[in-house]
């Protein structure tokens, strides 16, 4: 199958780059032939990733806003331009459970790597593409900002929350000069987060399986290419969106028997 050059000529940053999601992305938006800019905390995952696409690596602690500050500018001063931004970093510690559980060190930690990196992202990618006067910028919510849970992650829910609300007023605001951004809200995903949820908690983890209408959590490269699509010109009406990937979760009663 010929894989669709939406990509050519155009420059993606992904935070979180160095597995799950946006590795995925990383070789989905690669193999339509932009140029990929990888950027997370893991060194050796990160180079790794880069090497594959063919792209570039930088180490950056996405809560820490000069780092996020100087992966764009960098970027721009080395391709000449920004055309996507996938910001995508998260985590989603064990210690992170009900509200009544949860200590207030962990609810900030998840508030700082899952809300505060995506607003610096936006902060610092927006001024590149209003100088270009076009550009992408999806940002990594969940299907959990538009749902309520009883086995709860309390801050995950809330960051991807305020990801969401973020991310329609920022579409809104800047749709007139040409730069959409969009909330990817995956359902459960077949990731090394989900993966340590199972080692650690079989149960907790299969009573979210048994409410996917389709019956499984979806591949990094399904998410992935929903991604490739916000981010190419055939989204080019797509701005402000609630963008579910969620195998119907957000949209089930009761599921299929």
């Amino acid at each position: 199958m010929t894989v669709p050059q939406r990509m050519d000529g155009k420059v993606v940053v992904i935070t979180g780059g160095a597995s799950g999601i946006g590795l995925a992305s990383a070789r989905r938006l690669a193999g339509e032939g932009a140029t990929v800019v990888i950027a997370d905390l893991d060194s050796d995952g990160g180079r790794a990733a880069a090497d594959e696409v063919g792209g570039s690596f930088h180490q950056v602690d996405v809560t820490e806003e000069a780092e996020v500050a100087r992966l764009f500018e960098q970027t721009v001063a080395d391709h000449g331009r920004l055309d996507v931004a996938f910001n995508n970093a998260g985590i989603s510690p064990p210690e992170d459970d009900s509200i009544l559980d949860t200590g207030l060190a962990t609810w900030e930690k998840v508030q700082q790597v899952n809300l505060n990196s995506v607003y610096f992202c936006c902060k610092h990618a927006l001024p590149q593409m209003r100088a270009q006067g076009k550009g992408s910028i999806i940002n990594t919510a969940s299907f959990v900002a538009v749902m309520g849970a009883a086995t709860s992650q309390i801050s995950y829910t809330a960051s991807k929350g305020g990801v969401l609300a973020m991310s329609r007023e920022l579409g809104v605001q800047f749709a007139r000069e040409g730069i959409r951004v969009n909330a990817l809200c995956p359902g459960p995903v077949n990731t090394p987060l989900l993966k340590e949820l199972f080692a650690k908690d079989p149960e907790r983890a299969a009573r979210r399986l048994v409410h996917v209408p389709v019956g499984r959590f979806a591949e990094p490269e399904e998410i992935a290419a929903g991604v490739a699509f916000l981010a190419s010109d055939d989204a080019s009406f797509v701005t402000a969106s609630t963008f579910l990937v969620d195998g119907g979760i957000s949209g089930a009663y009761v599921t299929p028997l």
